[in-house]
Parts: C-alpha cells; sequence; structure tokens
C-alpha cells in the first residue's frame, strides 16, 4: 500500500540517524514511558476490579443476595417465605437466627456471630454447603456447632470436640443472675476465604439458635437468593410493598454500601494518579516534537516552498506524536495484560489474610476498563501534539532559509 505523503515524511524523520541520535532516544523514551503508564494503570485497576469481584463474590457466597427482618423478628415465617417466594425473580429462600455471643474453646474465650440456619435451605441461599472443608451441613445436628478454618488453626479445634457458647442473656439461679451457657460438639468446618467469617461466624441448627436467644419459634430474618444480582434493587421494591413497612428489605449494595463505594473511590483515585505517568510522558512527547521541528526547521521550509501546504506539515507532525501515543498505548497494552496474566496464573504476591482479606493478588481484566485506558491514553498524547505540531505549521520558510 502506497503511503501519503504526510506518513513517509513523518515515519523518516522518527527513523534513529546518527546526527538526530539525541532526538531518537528522547522518542524511545516518550515510547517508553506511555506504555509504562499504560502497563501500570492496566495492571493496578486489574488488581482493584479483580479485588471488588472477590469481595462481593465472598459475601454473597456465606450470606445472601436480600435479606428480609423485622425489628422484633419474624413469628410465622413460613408464611412470609410463601408471599417473597411468589416474585419471579426469587431462586431460594432461608429463614435463620443471628446474634452475638462468647464462645469458649479449650479454656480461651472469643466473640463471634452465631447463625442459626436451617441446614436444607441454607446451602440453596449461599455456598456454605459448598464450602463446607470438613463434615456436612446436611448433617448438623441441634447440638452440633460448625466452626471457621482460622479459628482451627488459631484455637487448634477439631472435629468433636466441646465448645461451650455464651449468651449475652441471663438466666436466674440460686447464685443470682448468671450467663446462659450452651455445650455443643463441632460437627464440621467451612472456609468462605474471607479472614473475618472464618474467624468470627459460627452456624448452628436453626432450632439450637431459637432456644439459645430464647426465640421461640421466631426468627431473625429470611436470606432471599434471586436470579440476577444486579437487579435487586427492583425486586427489594416489590418484597417491600408486598410485605409492608413492618418489614425491613436490603440488597447485597445497602448491606456492604461503604465497602463497595470505598473501593470504587479508591479505582478511580488509582486511575487519576496513574494517569499522571501517562501525563508526563506526554510533556516528553511535547519536547521531542518541539525538538524536531527544530532540528527539521530548513526541510520544513522546503517543503513549504516546494509547495507544501500549513495543513500538510501540521498534519506530518501530529502523525509522528499519535505514532509515538499508539505505539506506547499498544506496548503497554502487551505488558499490562502480561503482568496481569503472570500475576492471575502463579500468584507470587503473599498477603497478610487477617489485614487484606486474600492470601494473594486477585486479578480481574475488564475489556472495558482496558479500551478506557488506552482511550485515555491516545488522547493524553493527541492533546499534548497540538501545540508542536502547530508550531510546526505556522513556520516562516523566508525567516528560515535567508541565512541559508
Amino acid at each position: 500500500m502506497k503511503l501519503s505523503f504526510e506518513w513517509m515524511v513523518a515515519l523518516r524523520h522518527l527513523k534513529s540517524r546518527r546526527r538526530h541520535a539525541f532526538v531518537s532516544l528522547i522518542t524511545v523514551i516518550s515510547i517508553l514511558g506511555v506504555a509504562l503508564g499504560v502497563a501500570a494503570l492496566i495492571t493496578v485497576i486489574s488488581v482493584m476490579t479483580g479485588f471488588s469481584e472477590y469481595m462481593k463474590d465472598r459475601i454473597l457466597g456465606t450470606t445472601s443476595h436480600i435479606l428480609v427482618q423485622s425489628a422484633e423478628g419474624i413469628s410465622e415465617y413460613e408464611s412470609v417465605i410463601g408471599k417473597i417466594g411468589e416474585n419471579d425473580q426469587v431462586v431460594a429462600l432461608s429463614p435463620y437466627v443471628m446474634g452475638q455471643s462468647l464462645l469458649k474453646i479449650n479454656g480461651e474465650v472469643t466473640g463471634v456471630v452465631v447463625r442459626g440456619i436451617d441446614p436444607v435451605r441454607e446451602g440453596q441461599v449461599n455456598d456454605l454447603a459448598r464450602n463446607m472443608v470438613r463434615g456436612s451441613l446436611d448433617d448438623l445436628s441441634v447440638n452440633g456447632i460448625v466452626v471457621g478454618i482460622e479459628m482451627v488453626r488459631i484455637h487448634g479445634v477439631r472435629v468433636g470436640d466441646q465448645v461451650t457458647l455464651v449468651s449475652p442473656s441471663e438466666i436466674s439461679s440460686p447464685f443470682g443472675m448468671i450467663p446462659l451457657m450452651e455445650r455443643f460438639t463441632v460437627e464440621g468446618v467451612f472456609e468462605t476465604g474471607m479472614y473475618e467469617y472464618d474467624t468470627g461466624l459460627v452456624l448452628v441448627s436453626l432450632e439450637a439458635g431459637q432456644a439459645f436467644f430464647d426465640m421461640g419459634s421466631d426468627v431473625t430474618g429470611v436470606a432471599v437468593k434471586v436470579k440476577d444480582i444486579y437487579s435487586t434493587e427492583q425486586t427489594v421494591k416489590q418484597i417491600q410493598s408486598v410485605l409492608g413497612y413492618a418489614y425491613w428489605v436490603r440488597d447485597w449494595r445497602e448491606m456492604n454500601k461503604n465497602l463497595f463505594s470505598a473501593l470504587k473511590l479508591e479505582k478511580i483515585t488509582m486511575f487519576v494518579i496513574l494517569i499522571l505517568i501517562i501525563v508526563v510522558a506526554a510533556f516528553n512527547i511535547v519536547g521531542t516534537l518541539i525538538l524536531v521541528v527544530m532540528e527539521k526547521g530548513r526541510e520544513i521550509a522546503i517543503l513549504k516552498a516546494m509547495g507544501a501546504t500549513r495543513n500538510s506539515i501540521g498534519k506530518i507532525f501530529m502523525l509522528e506524536g499519535l505514532v509515538i501515543g499508539v505505539g506506547g498505548t499498544f506496548l503497554g497494552l502487551v505488558l499490562g495484560l502480561c503482568l496481569s496474566w503472570i500475576l492471575a496464573r502463579y500468584q507470587f504476591v503473599e498477603l497478610p489474610s487477617s489485614v487484606y482479606y486474600v492470601t494473594t493478588l486477585p486479578v480481574k481484566v475488564v475489556p472495558l476498563d482496558v479500551a478506557a485506558i488506552c482511550l485515555a491514553a491516545i488522547g493524553v498524547t493527541f492533546a499534548a501534539i497540538i501545540y508542536p505540531a502547530r508550531k510546526a505549521a505556522t513556520l516562516n520558510p523566508v525567516e528560515i532559509l535567508r541565512y541559508e
């Protein structure tokens, strides 16, 4: 394919020659600057997206998409479940009891959240049944308890051991008011992948939870699983209108609003900070093109004397800048995708789970994010080349050739 006049001159300017080695070196540095900025952006944004997706999957895998609660507890919960189940978006429902307690293990006491569950239904609304590493939720008895894997590692508890739950409520005795205590047998161990849940959540049967928290036949709430987790707002409104305002209906976004808002803000902040690397590279492109204009002043004057228009001269330098910008962006795209793949494949970066919730960097490459980063990089570099191109286009050939 035959190149146009502007393309031929632009590519000729970018080729390395001994006399213009310094300009060519700056060109390479400019391309590398754009490439490093794009690669850093793709990698960091992919890690932050992966972390957000990891947190969402783990939270939804342990709780549910929607929770229905009442301030005084839900009596006749089967009737409530029947009303909620009429919604077309609802896939499964499960009643639960939840409260805070103290757990005594081998003489050590730790605070935990106790969740009383229906073993059969619970596995239908979340992934707890699939997250069992020892035992099974289906085999959970009235006197059984399931603990997290981190609790096993910290306290050395094993399946078959006896543990004691200490209720926050008190009962009357000949020695005065004493806390209510119940002994349970460890019948299973789960692993959610989130340190907070694996250390501070224990599961008992629904009947045991009702008895322990003295709730009679009431439950704390009903967990709801829906078909589409991204359209829960409409489902929440529909359930709320059916049950009335005596009930409190929340979806997973509202329950974890602060967490996901913070993750989104961090992602935007990192994008703005890292785009500055590309801005710095864009200044290098400006410097490169200005040097080329100064070095090629005589050639530009000759081209104009031979009939080249201002638009043609400006287009030449615009093309030079775009070659640098697009070349750097493409190189950064390849580097960023390769680095993201390496991080996801080999997981050699280890993190303390007690601080970051995860043990390795989770990575998820979103094509839309990658496209936005590439467009932003090309946009910044395009803005940077406008001034040098206009400067070259407005050169006066008479002034330049006067003393030649």
